[in-house]
């Protein structure tokens, strides 16, 4: 259930982006349009793991990407859009699945 996830503990701050020096608030800004648009276009029903992979994903792929800036924000939702029609179950059994020693 993605209620039981604060998006605003997953933002973005200035502090986080200091990669992008004077431009970390533009690119805090960026990250954060695009994480919101992520929780807002999930089902209210997702499991919390799967949510929690989307979002690290999203933070993975752009926070020090160069193109976050010289994007606009229609093309990083279309991002967004395409990362979850693709999305694989598979990607939330990675979570239960424990490395054999």
């Amino acid at each position: 259930m993605k209620s039981l996830i604060d998006i605003h503990v997953v933002l973005a701050t200035q502090d986080d982006m200091q990669f992008w020096d004077e431009e970390a608030e533009d690119a805090a800004d960026r990250l954060n349009e695009m994480l919101h648009y992520l929780y807002q276009q999930v089902d209210e029903d997702i499991p919390v793991p799967r949510l929690e992979l989307m979002l690290q994903k999203v933070w993975e792929n752009w926070h020090q990407d160069p193109h976050l800036i010289d994007s606009d924000v229609t093309e990083l939702f279309d991002w967004v859009d395409h990362m979850l029609a693709t999305w694989e179950d598979d990607d939330s059994d990675n979570l239960n699945h424990q490395p054999e020693p």
